[in-house]
């Protein structure tokens, strides 16, 4: 691994356990227009729920003649709703204590503008100098878009960054970008494999 000179963090199952308020918000929406909800056992759109962006997890679940009226719908929910559901993972903030001052950090996340209220609800925006949405891109992961984009605010080449991630949209966009990739939560491998985020601090 060479020299790591910014971190950048995936948020969905690496910031938070995020599962149950993810599939809340999304199966608000399918009740909105009659369609049944979606479970935590049905594992593969539970898995979509978690990672993709919303056009995407939207177009998936929805008959085309309702994507657009779903999008504006959800475009009137607000996300503090279901941030209670949400639950920071284990040592997250003791790696971010330890991290800050020493690297720039960064979040690339397939969300949209719910991320900013959820660093304003944990208290975690004083940590990150640069936050990344499917917003501010045209191609959400795994296209490499929000990881380059990244980059060039944190004003560093990508190959010095190290990206952590849960997902194979993850690694599919750290590799596009060649950037280094962390696994973390054992969904996912890379050049590191996370299970606790103070394990990281032993590789930086």
């Amino acid at each position: 691994m060479s020299r790591i000179k910014a971190v950048i963090f995936d948020c969905d199952g690496v910031m938070f356990e995020s599962r149950q308020a993810n599939l809340s918000y999304y199966n608000r929406i399918l009740e909105e227009f009659s369609y049944s909800p979606v479970s935590a056992e049905q594992k593969e759109l539970a898995q979509m729920c978690h990672t993709a962006s919303s056009p995407v997890v939207l177009a998936t679940l929805l008959r085309e003649v309702d994507l657009a009226s779903a999008l504006d719908f959800a475009a009137t929910l607000d996300y503090r709703e279901f941030i209670p559901h949400m639950e920071p993972e284990l040592n997250l903030y003791d790696l971010l204590e330890s991290l800050s001052g020493k690297y720039p950090l960064a979040i690339a996340t397939n969300r949209g503008k719910s991320i900013l209220s959820i660093l304003d609800h944990f208290d975690l925006q004083g940590f990150f100098s640069v936050v990344v949405t499917s917003h501010d891109v045209e191609r959400p992961k795994p296209a490499p878009d929000m990881l380059l984009l990244a980059t060039e605010k944190l004003n560093r080449k990508a190959e010095d960054c190290l990206f952590i991630g849960d997902s194979e949209l993850d690694k599919l966009a750290a590799a596009e970008a060649n950037m280094q990739f962390a696994g973390y939560g054992g969904g996912v491998s890379g050049i590191i494999s996370l299970s606790n985020h103070l394990e990281l601090l032993d590789y930086l």
